[in-house]
């Protein structure tokens, strides 16, 4: 197994740590924190810090961004890219507890959780989290850096934008079209273009 190392050492992580070992392609090697003020109430091995990631890339090649919600997708935005400038792989996570539909096609970074359903035709875009027991119908798009929360329900040809937070339980009627940068809160119900 290739080991990863996973930026973050909060709740998320643990989930994120969970499907890794589901997959059994991965194994999880550690956390890196953003600097030595940022804490983790978790057990995790702290291989370092964020300004340690040129020195982690040359023992370890992969990695995965384990910070769910903070104040939007900024923060996934920026490791995104300082990953990436220190030429990490960020693959595609997919718990054996879900199921991706052949036809769908999913970029890297992206992380789908237990139970989550992506049917045919689907496309999901880099560094996203399509979380636990989400279902996104056919022919829908999501752009990069958005965080599909637990139990969302994305109707078929519904098209959102990057960088975008849908909250836990809410349902997108088909063909809804959401901009960039929206956070949408727990439970709603969006049946008109945002």
């Amino acid at each position: 197994m290739f080991k990863i190392i996973i930026m973050g050492g909060g709740g998320h992580t643990l989930s994120c740590i969970d499907v890794i070992q589901s997959q059994s392609k991965f194994s999880f090697a550690g956390v890196v924190l953003k600097d030595k003020n940022d804490t983790t109430t978790y057990n995790f091995n702290i291989l370092g810090y964020e300004n340690d990631l040129k020195k982690l890339r040359k023992k370890y090649k992969y990695a995965l961004i384990g910070i769910g919600r903070v104040r939007g997708s900024k923060t996934r935005y920026r490791l995104y890219n300082s990953l990436k400038k220190n030429k990490f792989i960020l693959p595609i996570i997919k718990s054996k507890f879900s199921y991706v539909s052949p036809k769908a096609q999913i970029s890297e970074g992206t992380i789908i959780m237990h139970g989550a359903i992506i049917n045919s035709n689907v496309e999901i875009g880099k560094n996203c989290i399509i979380n636990t027991g989400s279902i996104i119908d056919h022919g829908a798009t999501i752009g990069n850096h958005t965080h599909i929360t637990t139990g969302v329900v994305i109707n078929g040809d519904v098209e959102v934008g990057e960088q975008n937070y849908i909250g836990s339980g809410s349902v997108v009627h088909q063909g809804i079209k959401i901009n960039d940068q929206r956070i949408i809160p727990s439970f709603s119900r969006i049946s008109k273009n945002i």
